[in-house]
């Protein structure tokens, strides 16, 4: 009961707090703030895109500030659809910062989720996902003397969910260190597709501009991106990792969880 309400508080406190940056803009066109909300579908990703380029003309730094509390609160608190954050960074930042923010946004933000899951949610997570819990810890011990490498693989080609390996390392004795470093490294190539699908869409205004040959190469370019880290990863999940054949062909058919 204890943990139950200290999480409360945490996220009473954090929602708080993410409402005050969005209803106070400085300076800013109060009726544009209705705006402000997580995007559901492209077309409401389109008009917070839009509004964000706009008002970051004379107040650049709030938009970071406003970006980065909600992508952190969205990975603390285990909330899908990260990816829509990761486009938008891509539309309103470009292609290379928006990389920049989601890689370190993603990595500090699951962390502190693993903090919350490992303060609040053992307990929890362990009661209601008991199965999986005791899947993830027979191949985490299996492959202990690669264990970075493993969860690399788990980022990469995942057997489960990205939220709940967030949740789940705790239980399962992985050093907070390996994990933020493991979600650095093995998000990014995930960040970098989606923020570069961002940098595009926002430079396609008709359809002349999706067929120009420079979108055209983006385009290539991130399917590349897509295919590259997956065949890498399985190469060396083959030869270094204790994974059973069926497993590793059911995480290729699985595809790319959501953050």
């Amino acid at each position: 009961m204890r943990s139950l309400v200290g999480f409360l508080l945490v996220l009473a406190a954090a929602t708080s707090g993410l409402y005050l940056l969005t209803a106070w803009l400085p300076g800013g066109p109060r009726a544009g703030s209705g705006s402000l909300k997580f995007p559901s579908d492209l077309e409401e990703l389109q008009e917070l895109a839009d509004f964000l380029q706009y008002y970051s003309k004379e107040h650049h730094a709030y938009v970071i500030l406003l970006f980065c509390s909600a992508y952190l609160y969205k990975q603390t608190f285990a909330i899908p659809g990260s990816s829509f954050l990761n486009i938008l960074a891509g539309a309103v930042f470009g292609p290379w910062i928006g990389l920049l923010l989601c890689s370190t946004l993603t990595s500090v933000g699951a962390t502190c989720c693993y903090g919350l899951s490992n303060i609040f949610g053992k307990n929890f997570v362990t009661y209601y996902f008991p199965d999986k819990v005791t899947m993830l810890q027979r191949k985490v011990e299996e492959n202990r003397h690669s264990l970075f490498f493993f969860l690399l693989f788990l980022r990469l080609l995942p057997m489960t969910p990205n939220w709940f390996l967030n949740l789940a390392s705790p239980v399962l004795n992985i050093h907070v260190t390996q994990f933020f470093f493991s979600v650095l490294i093995g998000l990014t190539p995930y960040n970098f597709i989606c923020v570069q699908t961002g940098s595009v869409l926002s430079q396609i205004s008709s359809l002349e501009n999706i067929l120009s040959w420079s979108n055209l190469f983006k385009m290539l370019a991130i399917a590349m991106m897509a295919l590259i880290p997956g065949t890498l990863i399985k190469k060396f999940s083959q030869k270094h990792l204790n994974l059973d054949k069926s497993e590793q062909k059911s995480h290729l058919l699985n595809g790319r969880k959501c953050n």
